[in-house]
């Protein structure tokens, strides 16, 4: 009897499985079941390390990383504390472009509320066919203290948003959890989502132990000279994703929903398919189902588009295609994965 898996493949192949449209993958695969939980029984993880006084350690311990700045693995040095930047272009002073419910995202960040995205401005990546490079590469935003990222984070709590998602927090995660401080003390009650570009340090993201509830990381390449190339000489790309990754795993390991699905712990992995196989994600898939479980929630996605400075390079200077796009379905599927967001069989 054929398995679900061996069915998708040959159905992949001779054009009978369904790809949700190239913008914006929703749906979930129908693989595995995600573990469920009693959202009566769920509390954040960060409201035990703040009764334990933890959590202001692990805050000044992250704000002494600004005297010489490695929030993430360009270990630039620079003393952000006294209005020193490096390749981030960010102080000490976090910088907010939006905060709105999205829903966009993954659909169990989603529900009927929506996710509660907290854009913040500037980028440790500055990948040169950034979506958004209004906000993470020419910086536009307005400067906020640490009190308002909680007040913000509370605001999307109060309009019904099912989480807190902090976007692109690397670079700022000092004053995101000095916010998250304030957050609790005015009632916070929601998941965190850590929504980041995957070049994190290891060192920060085990000083985020029991304080986020759910990882959102991408994982753009395999190869470290496509990252050097694309962002912003980011060499070691896939070394340090990796590390993170699978730390980010130790912490709160597969996806846990409430009774209506939506998600309350959990890593979930982004990885944007680009032309040409440059993300090498024939490569990443066999990482997950290996180094992780074949359970890991993954989101192939099929949106890139040549935005930013793309034009300059031919190989990424074109939307990517159908058969690309399956193709990076059709690896997921041989390398085993079962929780595949955007596809349904």
């Amino acid at each position: 009897m054929q398995s679900r898996r061996e069915f998708a493949i040959q159905a992949l192949g001779a054009g009978l499985v369904s790809i949700a449209p190239l913008e914006g993958c929703q749906g979930i695969s129908k693989g595995e079941p995600l573990a469920v939980m009693r959202r009566k029984d769920f509390k954040p993880a960060y409201l035990k390390l703040a009764r334990s006084g933890e959590l202001d350690k692990r805050i000044k311990a992250l704000k002494e990383i600004y005297k010489s700045c490695r929030l993430c693995p360009r270990q630039c040095g620079v003393n952000r504390a006294r209005w020193e930047t490096g390749v981030c272009r960010s102080t000490s002073r976090a910088k907010v472009y939006s905060a709105h419910p999205h829903f966009g995202e993954e659909r169990p960040l989603v529900g009927r509320g929506g996710s509660g995205t907290i854009f913040f401005s500037n980028c440790n990546l500055r990948c040169v066919f950034c979506q958004n490079w209004e906000i993470n590469h020419r910086g536009d935003g307005t400067y906020v203290s640490d009190e308002e990222i909680g007040r913000l984070m509370v605001r999307m709590q109060e309009i019904g948003c099912h989480n807190v998602n902090v976007v692109t927090p690397t670079h700022i995660v000092p004053n995101i959890i000095s916010g998250l401080r304030t957050a609790i003390s005015l009632g916070l009650q929601i998941p965190l989502v850590y929504n980041c570009g995957g070049y994190e340090s290891l060192e920060v993201v085990q000083l985020l132990d029991g304080i986020v509830d759910i990882y959102l990381p991408d994982y753009k390449y395999t190869d470290g000279a496509m990252a050097a190339k694309y962002s912003a000489g980011a060499a070691d790309y896939p070394e340090a994703a990796a590390a993170a990754i699978k730390e980010m795993h130790r912490q709160v390991g597969e996806v846990v929903v409430d009774e209506r699905g939506i998600a309350l712990r959990g890593l979930m992995i982004r990885h944007l398919v680009m032309p040409e196989n440059i993300a090498g994600t024939d490569k990443f898939v066999e990482w997950v189902a290996r180094e992780l479980t074949p359970g890991t929630y993954v989101n192939i996605m099929g949106q890139y588009r040549p935005e930013h400075e793309a034009h300059k390079y031919p190989a990424i200077a074109r939307r990517i295609t159908a058969a690309e796009y399956q193709q990076a379905v059709r690896w997921a599927l041989e390398a085993g994965l079962t929780r595949l967001d955007g596809i349904t069989v």
